[in-house]
Parts: structure tokens; sequence; C-alpha cells
């Protein structure tokens, strides 16, 4: 039973950071605001030739592409006066090896938000006020390990991101479909390494946020359910026990 209790406590404090970075991750991947954004603040229409209606309409098809079942990217664009594909076959089928990962941070988002909602559940239903005690400590020692985690991102993000973001590639990926050529590939036209860099900060900046506010609650309810000390009482001296001074001669 100790066994069980030990491993839940160490699934929550792993799963709670998981959770939130995965959270983060998936908003900005699923938000067409920030990919048009992104288009704008690089110029990807004058980089592309594309028009930023085209470019607006595939960020709609790229966060489709995400949530269904379509193995193949293909968008449909104007360019030149003749309609085209956007992506070249490498870009599309490096978009495969994306979705699969996109995905995986999907699941990764759903099942950690899970152990998190179950653990939490079965402490307030289950335990007593210690528990509770314990699960905010557990809290702060998940939000501790993803500041950690993210402190160390945000390192490489302001400083040596470039590398970092290569061996991301390297690591994740198991070919070298990734590796895209800027004068002719629309792909890392419109995602500039600069686009990356900035989700990578934002990314960061939300989870220590979120970790703030766990903290601050959790922190508030271990002071407030703090044992309160009795102050000792002195024991009163018994008029029969005091000492009679005899009256001087």
């Amino acid at each position: 039973m100790v066994f069980i209790s030990r491993l839940a406590a160490g699934c929550f404090i792993l799963a709670l950071p998981v959770f939130l970075i995965t959270t983060n991750v998936r908003f900005l991947a699923s938000d067409t605001g920030f990919y048009r954004h992104g288009f704008r603040e690089y110029h990807a229409d004058r980089v592309t030739g594309i028009s930023m209606t085209d470019l607006d309409r595939a960020a709609d098809e790229i966060v489709n592409y995400f949530e269904d079942d379509s193995t193949t990217l293909r968008v449909i664009v104007s360019q030149d006066g003749q309609e085209t594909s956007l992506f070249n076959a490498r870009e599309t089928e490096h978009m495969k090896d994306v979705k699969a990962l996109i995905r995986f941070v999907y699941r990764a988002n759903e099942v950690s938000l899970a152990v998190v909602i179950t653990y939490v559940a079965c402490v307030f239903l289950w335990a007593r006020e210690r528990s509770l005690r314990t699960l905010a400590i557990q809290a702060i020692a998940g939000v501790g390990l993803g500041f950690g985690f993210v402190a160390v991102i945000g390192v490489f993000a302001l400083t040596g991101f470039d590398a970092a973001w290569t061996r991301f590639h390297e690591i994740v990926f198991n070919n070298n479909l990734w590796i895209l050529n800027p004068a002719t590939d629309h792909l890392i036209q419109m995602f500039p390494e600069g686009f990356w860099r900035e989700s990578t900060i934002i990314v960061g900046a939300l989870t220590l946020v979120e970790a703030g506010a766990i903290v601050a609650v959790s922190l508030a309810y271990l002071i407030a359910s703090r044992p309160r000390r009795i102050p000792e009482s002195r024991p009163e001296r018994s008029p029969a026990a005091a000492t009679v001074i005899p009256p001087a001669d």
C-alpha cells in the first residue's frame, strides 16, 4: 500500500509540469491567430510570394490537419496567377512527422491531465487534512521540477537557440526532411527560426505564470492550515503552599 501511494505521488509530481507545458504547446499549435501574427511579423507574404489571404487560410488548414485524420497536408494557393500546391513533396512529408509529434503532445497533455485530476480527486474524497497539506507540498515539488526544465529551455532560447533547435530536430526526427532551403521552401519561409524562438519564449512564460499561481495557492493553504500551538499555562501557586515569613523579633 505504501509503494502504491508513493508511486501515485510520483506520477502526480511528474504529470503536473508535463500538463502545464503540453497545455501551452497545444494552445499555440492550435492558435491560428498566432500563426497570422508570425506571418506579418516576418513578412511571409513578401518572402514566399503568396498573398496574406492565402497564408491565413493555410494557417487554418494546418491546424485542421493537426486535429483531423488526414494523412497528407495539401494546401492550394495562387502564385503568379496560377493555382499551385503551397508545399512541395519534401515539405509535405516533413509535415507528416510534425503531425505525429503534435499528436504525441496532445496525448501527453490528455494523459497528464487525467493523472492530475484522478490524484487530486482521490486526495479530496478519501484523504484527511494532513494529506491535503501533503498534496500542496507535492504540487510545489512538481512545479519546481517544471521550473527547472523551463529554466534550462529558456537559457537556450535566449542564448544558444540555433544549436538547441537543430539538436532538437536531430533527436525528435529520424530523418533529415526537416532540413529545408530558406530560398525555395515555403514552410521555413512561413515559419522561420525567429518564429520558433518566440514560440518557445511564450510557452516558457505562460508555464512560469501558471506555476507561480500554483505555488501561491499551495503556500497560502499551507500557511492557513498549519497547526496552531496552544500556549502552555503555568500552574497557579496554592495559597497553602506559599512561604510564610515569620515576623522579626
